[in-house]
């Protein structure tokens, strides 16, 4: 049986970008060395394909399990409970484990459904809207507009306005942008939400949504956060251990942070910074409700976190000396032109070409608060050349006490040519391209491993080589591991160790 190519997967168009920033991102996809690598009609196809997928949500709701506080198993049978009691049904809810990332439990997301949209019309802000695709229930503050008489009970369809042209408290049919992302139930009276004090709370409880995956509001808080799974691959990439210090550059809100300290058995020292306040006491909070005590968060720009000046060191936070750390996590940020669903991006050129001065002079503190033989992590959620393989080739040619290392689990593609790297360094990298989901992998004699109901312990043997050639089309879909490693946000990874 043939597997869908993005075209016939989607139901909405593809993602809307200035015009001069669509044309950076096809330059960025079009480069002369990706040309070489795939051609031209293969490279296009690839950048349309991203526009396309990037409007539409990933395929599985990842979650990472709080495996420092209970085994993968009991969580997994706890959460399934959980999800069937909320959802009134006696079905039993599919929740697989992944091969190679072992606190990772994933739920194929069911979509696009054919439903029929109602005539009562809810609107909703597009940010919020991009969460109904991902599972979440409409909440008040994320409404713009309901029907003029709406009440609790009404049955209602949603809409997402998309380029945010609705007047706020509208009560006509609103005719700019806007896609459907799902029917519901109307929880508030609209008077309740327009109040002149913001109304809080679940605004719209969704029973039929386009894409269906269960909503987590709630949910074992303890035990199961949401978490795009490249971002629990970072993780186990920089590789903390009991007993080490570990410092989070840009930490809020604080799921990376945990995901450390979790992996060293809240042992050691995880040291979280964030130049937002709010934001860094949600990462105490966070922190305080998985019990791991052996994180620190501190409200720091993090460019300034390193000094040699003794008369500037703090006592017990930052700024800190050079060479403080065992393992560096610069989750860097950037553009965000990976995170799906989008369906408009409304930043001009200028803007997303803004963050590589930053990211540099980051990277530019994180060498020197490494310590020798430490680890860096350098990350992001964006797509482009500039902020990831650049940014890689930059930090390689400024600092020579820096290397590329493979990296474990290595579950997405190499990196993206185009910056000069050679193919050996790509293929140290890890490119997460939501554009070649819905490709068949390279041919292999070897069968990948299939998500299964057993958790398979961490491989400690190098990823396979890696190819930058398009991959051939096959007459079967791929299998659901390798899915759920293509169908994600985009991402990009790069560990560095300092010699």
């Amino acid at each position: 049986m043939s597997h869908p190519g993005p075209e016939e997967m989607s139901v909405f168009p593809r993602v809307s970008l200035r015009p001069e920033v669509y044309e950076h991102l096809r330059h960025v996809f079009l480069n002369q060395e990706l040309l070489a690598a795939v051609g031209r009609a293969e490279a296009e196809r690839r950048f349309q394909g991203l526009l396309l997928v990037l409007s539409h949500p990933p395929g599985f709701t990842c979650v990472r399990a709080s495996t420092h506080l209970a085994p993968l198993e009991e969580v997994r049978r706890r959460l399934a409970q959980e999800l069937q009691q909320r959802q009134q049904t006696t079905v039993a809810v599919e929740i697989l484990l992944h091969p190679r990332v072992p606190d990772v439990l994933l739920l194929p997301v069911i979509g696009p459904r054919s439903l029929v949209p109602l005539r009562s019309e809810v609107v909703v802000g597009a940010q919020c809207g991009s969460a109904v695709l991902r599972g979440a229930n409409v909440f008040a503050p994320g409404i713009v507009a309901t029907p003029k008489f709406m009440k609790p009970g009404d049955a209602v369809s949603v809409f997402s306005d998309v380029d945010g042209r609705c007047t706020r408290g509208c009560t006509k049919p609103f005719q700019g942008n806007k896609v459907f992302v799902g029917n519901g139930v109307s929880e508030m009276h609209r008077a309740t939400i327009f109040a002149q004090e913001p109304a809080k709370g679940l605004g719209v409880r969704m029973t039929e949504p386009l894409y269906q995956s269960p909503s987590f509001d709630g949910v074992l808080p303890d035990l199961v956060f949401l978490q795009n799974l490249p971002s629990v691959v970072v993780g186990h990439v920089l590789g903390p251990r009991p007993g080490e210090r570990v410092l989070d550059m840009c930490a809020a809100p604080g799921g990376k942070t945990c995901h450390l300290a979790g992996l060293m058995k809240n042992q050691g020292e995880v040291l979280a910074l964030d130049r937002i306040r709010n934001k860094v006491e949600l990462i105490r909070q966070n922190a305080a409700a998985l019990k791991l005590t052996c994180v620190r968060a501190f409200c720091f720009n993090s460019t300034q976190a390193v000094t040699s000046d003794p008369a500037l060191l703090a006592t017990d936070g930052p700024p800190f000396p050079p060479s403080s750390f065992d393992r560096v996590l610069l989750d860097a940020p950037c553009s965000g032109l990976g995170q799906r669903p989008s369906m408009t991006v409304g930043w001009t050129l200028k803007e997303i070409t803004s963050y590589s001065p930053l990211q540099r002079k980051l990277l530019h503190a994180a060498v020197q608060l490494l310590r020798p033989g430490g680890v860096l992590v350098y990350s992001t959620c964006t797509v482009t050349l500039a902020e990831n393989e650049e940014q890689v080739a930059w930090a390689l040619q400024t600092y020579p006490c820096l290397s590329l290392v493979p990296q474990e689990p290595h579950v997405g593609g190499p990196g993206l040519p185009g910056a000069g790297l050679t193919p050996d360094q790509l293929k140290l990298l890890q490119r997460f391209s939501p554009e070649l989901s819905h490709v068949a992998p390279p041919l292999s004699t070897e069968a990948p491993p299939p998500l299964s109901n057993e958790a398979p312990p961490l491989s400690t043997e190098a990823p396979p080589p890696l190819s930058n050639e398009a991959p051939p089309l096959s007459t079967e879909a791929p299998p659901l591991s390798h899915q759920a490693d293509r169908d994600t946000i985009g991402f990009f990874i790069a560990k560095f160790l300092k010699n």
